[in-house]
């Protein structure tokens, strides 16, 4: 199995896999949507697959780009370089507020590593304010994860600290096929639409994330035990939930009750 796609060969340690099936490539940007002058942002363009279609669609495109080869390659594109604005870097550790315009909110999106994908979406939840909607093509077990409802196996913490935050809708299965190489998993693409106002209203999303990474660090134990020292069996009383219950049975309303009353009385102890 070859690992060169159009004369660049796949890097492991940027987890790059390369998008080649037109038919799917036409489903995903169809599902994008992309229009003349629309404020888009791609995560990893790599051999230009999605970037192509879109920026023919929208004129114009801010790229995210580690790969030294691959950044040169689409500065040197005969017919896209025009059309790209490209950063160097690891998108872990951009500033997203850079792309941001008060008229056009942000459009992210982009075919993630799969060994980064879960961090990045949580660096991404910071920017939620600016950006109007993201579309990730990711492994199929992490979309299942962030669509999955309480009491599934695949409900967890990203599960709730994405939906706390977005609207999530999985659109478009990818099978390994479409890739060179192939990846030993399937993939999908999800639509993450931020809510302005969230159905789940939460003071500090930080002591969300961190009060969630708590409770499903062993999730075969109750969360009365997982929360321990956080939390007493009174207090998760007193917000009506039941002591025994199992982390994954608990819901994203649930989880941000508690995150808001931890902020409550850590603002009685501050002031």
């Amino acid at each position: 199995m070859s690992k060169t796609h159009l004369g660049h060969r796949a890097r492991k340690r940027f987890g790059q896999n390369f998008l080649h099936d037109q038919n799917i490539i036409e489903q995903i940007v169809d599902v994008i949507n992309p229009q003349p002058g629309e404020n888009l942002v791609e995560i990893g363009p790599g051999l230009a697959a999605l970037t192509e279609p879109v920026a023919d669609r929208s004129g114009h495109l801010n790229v995210i780009e580690i790969d030294r080869d691959l950044a040169d390659r689409l500065e040197s594109h005969p017919f896209l370089a025009p059309k790209l604005n490209v950063t160097r870097g690891d998108a872990m550790k951009i500033d997203f507020n850079q792309f941001t315009n008060s008229e056009k909110p942000l459009r992210v999106f982009g075919n993630l590593p799969y060994n980064i994908s879960t961090p990045l979406i949580f660096h991404l939840l910071k920017y939620t304010a600016s950006i109007s909607d993201m579309h990730f093509m990711l492994q199929k077990e992490v979309v299942d994860r962030l669509a999955a409802e309480p009491g599934s196996k695949t409900y967890g913490r990203i599960s709730v600290a994405v939906q706390q935050a977005c609207r999530v809708t999985p659109v478009v299965n990818v099978p390994a096929g479409a890739f060179n190489p192939p990846p030993k998993v399937e993939s999908a693409v999800v639509r993450l639409e931020p809510y302005a106002q969230s159905p789940y209203p939460v003071t500090d999303r930080e002591q969300l994330h961190a009060l969630c990474l708590q409770a499903f660090n062993q999730r075969r134990k109750t969360i009365r035990n997982n929360l321990k020292g956080l939390l007493s069996e009174a207090q998760l009383t007193e917000l009506d939930i039941d002591p025994g219950a199992r982390p994954e049975t608990l819901s994203v309303a649930d989880y941000c009750a508690m995150a808001n009353y931890l902020s409550e009385q850590s603002n009685v102890r501050n002031d």
